[in-house]
């Protein structure tokens, strides 16, 4: 019996994957910055702060960290590693969906047989 395909635990949770699929969306070079992914994905910028850590720390989140009108700013886009990422979790999702786990699990038979 073959196991079921993982799927990337610092991608599959909730907040993580919409911060992904929201800077995925993004034209190559584009980022955003932290108070308009805060928006957009409508969480607490404790939140976000801590799954955008998690995000970088796998390398796939890039920040970058300047100064406007003397105010800190942090913009975030995905890297490379992180397109590829997100791009693995999807198609292993898709698998996963595809099949319904038909190859490696069978229906129990009831007790005493068939119907």
């Amino acid at each position: 019996m073959n196991p079921l395909p993982e799927l990337n635990p610092v991608i599959h949770a909730q907040g993580r994957l919409r911060v992904m699929v929201t800077l995925q969306a993004l034209p190559d070079g584009d980022q955003l910055s932290f108070s308009r992914l805060r928006e957009i994905l409508a969480m607490t910028s404790g939140n976000l702060s801590v799954h955008v850590r998690k995000l970088e720390a796998a390398e796939y989140v890039h920040s970058v960290k300047t100064y406007e009108r003397r105010s800190p700013i942090t913009y975030f886009s995905l890297t490379t590693k992180g397109r590829h990422a997100l791009e693995d979790y999807v198609q292993t999702l898709q698998t996963l969906l595809n099949t319904g786990g038909a190859e490696t699990a069978t229906a129990d038979e009831p007790p005493g047989g068939a119907l």
